[in-house]
């Protein structure tokens, strides 16, 4: 059966209600309508990206792309989100999650919630080679569900980790996430995900793929760079 969310958000009606503040680039809450039925949600247009020197145009198409991985490991993750034409053109649009925005990564590790949803979006970051982690961008919804979001910054084919969970380092993987893990290894990546990367970076997904899959221990950062700017 369809998933009435995704059928929504890609072919409800747009409404802009406005720009959200601090956003590096053109990021906007939007209303999403079909029928009698409607949603909030976070439209990135592409037009509205800012150039970058290490990341080709299409930002848009990563934060898809990050969607699709964290469904085809069965996480659940990533807020629903599609790639369409929208009032500023082609971008990406996310179901917004409403959310204690007093709470973030760091919150909820001191004080202890989540923390299975945490080690899964651990590797979900190695998987995607998440460059931007930020806390802020761990987001708990009023239903208690913990998502990630903002994932411009990822599948990269160079290795560019950055992120802020680096607590979990030398814990063991439980088996249930490397099992996930292993699955998507040995059946391929599904046709959605791979349509949305260049072949460089699905390539480089599969390989890093394999090497999660034959960990046992949550990596460490023995560097002590790998950590974005800023934290929060």
């Amino acid at each position: 059966m369809p998933d009435p969310v995704l059928a929504l958000l890609a072919s409800g009606a747009i409404e802009i209600e406005g720009r959200m503040p601090w956003s590096s680039n053109g990021t906007y809450l939007v209303r999403v309508s079909l029928d009698e039925v409607w949603t909030r949600a976070i439209y990135k247009p592409r037009q509205m990206e800012r150039p970058l020197w290490d990341f080709p145009a299409g930002l848009d198409r990563r934060e898809v792309a990050a969607y699709e991985l964290s469904e085809a490991l069965g996480w659940d993750l990533v807020p629903h989100t599609v790639l369409r034409d929208g009032p500023l053109g082609q971008g990406s649009l996310q179901r917004f999650v409403d959310a204690d925005f007093e709470e973030h990564y760091f919150t909820l590790h001191e004080a202890g919630r989540h923390l299975d949803r945490m080690q899964a979006m651990c590797l979900l970051d190695l998987l995607a080679n998440n460059t931007d982690r930020k806390s802020g961008h761990c987001l708990v919804s009023l239903g208690d569900e913990l998502f990630g979001i903002d994932h411009g910054l990822c599948f990269h084919e160079e290795f560019k980790l950055r992120t802020v969970i680096w607590d979990f380092a030398g814990d063991p993987i439980p088996e249930c996430m490397l099992d996930a893990v292993r699955r998507l290894r040995d059946e391929g990546l599904p046709t959605e995900l791979v349509d949305l990367l260049r072949p460089i970076e699905a390539d480089a997904l599969r390989s890093r793929i394999t090497e999660v899959s034959l960990l046992s221990q949550f990596p460490s950062d023995p560097t002590g760079r790998r950590y974005p700017w800023p934290l929060v």
